[in-house]
C-alpha cells in the first residue's frame, strides 16, 4: 500500500477524463466532492451529474482503477446525492475546454450565448436532448452548423 496525502489523491483524480466528454476531467466537472483518508482507506465522495446518469458506474470504476494504479489498496467510493450537483460546480477550465471542443458551455439564462464553432449569435434549438441527457442540440444560423449545448442544472 502506498501512503498518499489528500492533496496527492486530488492530483491523481485530476487526470481522470469524463467518460462522455474526455476533454474535461471529473474534478473540473465538479463531481468529486471530497477526499478523505481514514487509517489506510481512501474515501472519495462523488456526486453524479444527475440521477440515473449512465456514466456514474464508469466514473467510479475509473476512480478505483486510477487509485489502485497509484498504489492505494483500500478505496471507498461514496455516492453523495445532497446537495445535488449543479453546473455551477464546473470550473472555468472545464467551460473553456467544452467550448474549444465544440460544445457550448452552460449559461444561466438557459441557452447558449454563441456558437462554439464560429462565435455567431443567431441560434436555434433543434432538440431538448443531444447525445446525452445533459446536453441539448442547437444550430447556428450564421454558419449553419449544429452543436451541442451543455444544459444548466
Amino acid at each position: 500500500m502506498t501512503s498518499a496525502s489528500v492533496e496527492q489523491v486530488w492530483e491523481w483524480l485530476e487526470t481522470i477524463p469524463d467518460p462522455e466528454i474526455p476533454v474535461i476531467t471529473i474534478v473540473d466537472l465538479g463531481i468529486i466532492r471530497n477526499v478523505e483518508l481514514h487509517d489506510e482507506t481512501c474515501v472519495v465522495s462523488v456526486t453524479p451529474t444527475y440521477s440515473g446518469c449512465p456514466a456514474t458506474s464508469m466514473i467510479n470504476m475509473d476512480i478505483e482503477t486510477k487509485l489502485r494504479d497509484c498504489g492505494l489498496d483500500k478505496i471507498e467510493i461514496k455516492q453523495q446525492l445532497a446537495p445535488a450537483w449543479t453546473t455551477d460546480w464546473m470550473t472555468d477550465k472545464a467551460r473553456d475546454a467544452l467550448e474549444k471542443y465544440g460544445i457550448a458551455p452552460p449559461q444561466p439564462a438557459g441557452g447558449p450565448k454563441r456558437c462554439p464553432r464560429c462565435g455567431g449569435d443567431h441560434l436555434e434549438k433543434l432538440s431538448q436532448f443531444g447525445s446525452t441527457p445533459c446536453k441539448a442540440q442547437w444550430r447556428c444560423q450564421d454558419c449553419l452548423e449544429p452543436f451541442e449545448y451543455f444544459k444548466c442544472i
